[in-house]
């Protein structure tokens, strides 16, 4: 007699997923993909694949992209070194120029060429398209003082009618996180503010940030599923999240805050982890919520 075991768990995954599909159903999910998995050549036609089946299956995905290693070997190409304070690329003329180059023009268009190899149709935008991201020169505050890193933009506002107009139709935008100020000079933005700034003005239902971590964790070195912003705010005071974990957790409660429903902290290394996280009850990464509302009654948060 046949085996079916195997057949039959792979149902069970299909039925834990379905009150996901539901509750998710016309909702808008902002994914920012960075880390190994825009690195690794398997890795990314995974999370092409995961994106393209969020839409199929009636989700509306917009993805927001880095591209450090990209600006940096083009820089190193052009002959130019980098130079990063507090994690942000100092950026004059000559680096901006590259960047926007390399973001736009680059990057941008092989995600959408992956996408649309998957099946999907996805369009490449940054933040000077639509005046999609207007901007102003950051200043980035080193041992008290502001410094100035050049062409690095703070947002100051979204404008996010194309992006409503390609997300509820058949489209996947991708966005470059370059923007404006109001005398068209472009900016380079960090692409993690730009993913929370544009689920925030989004309303989004979800904020995903694929990493190189596997999420928050607990003292005992332990993935931390589901947290509430009050908790992180406590493992910040104690020292148990620090360094770069610290602006991803802030971008998430930030966005929490401006109305999006759940945010989440994944491990980009492990294939198809945005459907792992998104269709399954435990998950695989952090899910940051400001309050343990669950999608359905037997949903164990």
């Amino acid at each position: 007699m046949f085996d079916y075991t195997e057949i039959i768990k792979k149902a069970g995954i299909l039925v834990e997923a379905l009150p996901y599909i539901q509750a998710l159903a016309g909702k808008t999910v902002v994914i920012k993909y960075g880390g190994n998995a825009m690195i690794s050549e398997d890795l990314k036609h995974s999370v092409m694949e995961d994106i393209t089946l969020l839409k199929y299956i009636g989700l509306n995905p917009v993805v927001v992209h880095g591209g450090g290693p990209d600006i940096s070997r083009a820089l190193k190409k052009f002959g130019v070194e980098s130079e990063f304070v507090n994690g942000l690329r100092k950026t004059d003329s000559e680096t901006m120029e590259v960047a926007q180059m390399v973001l736009v023009g680059k990057t941008n268009k092989e995600i959408v060429s992956l996408i649309n190899q998957k099946g999907g149709k996805a369009i490449g935008l940054c933040g000077i398209d639509g005046m999609l991201i207007e901007c102003e020169k950051h200043l980035e505050m080193v041992d008290g003082k502001p410094a100035d890193l050049g062409f690095v933009g703070k947002i100051t506002k979204i404008n996010t009618r194309v992006l409503e107009i390609l997300a509820q139709d058949e489209y996947i935008p991708v966005v470059a996180p370059v923007g404006t100020d109001k005398n068209g000079q472009s900016y380079n933005i960090n692409a993690d503010t730009v993913a929370a700034e544009l689920a925030a003005a989004l309303k989004a239902e979800k904020l995903i940030l694929l990493t190189d971590v596997e999420g928050i964790k607990s003292t005992d070195n332990k993935v931390i599923h589901v947290i509430t912003s009050d908790e992180v705010y406590r493992m910040i005071d104690e020292g148990t999240i620090v360094g770069g974990m610290i602006p991803k957790v802030l971008g998430c409660i930030s966005a929490l805050e401006a109305g999006v429903g759940r945010t989440h902290i994944i491990d980009g290394r492990i294939p198809h982890c945005i459907l792992l996280e998104i269709f399954t009850n435990k998950g695989i990464g952090t899910m940051i919520t400001r309050q343990l509302i669950p999608y359905y009654e037997n949903e164990k948060l």
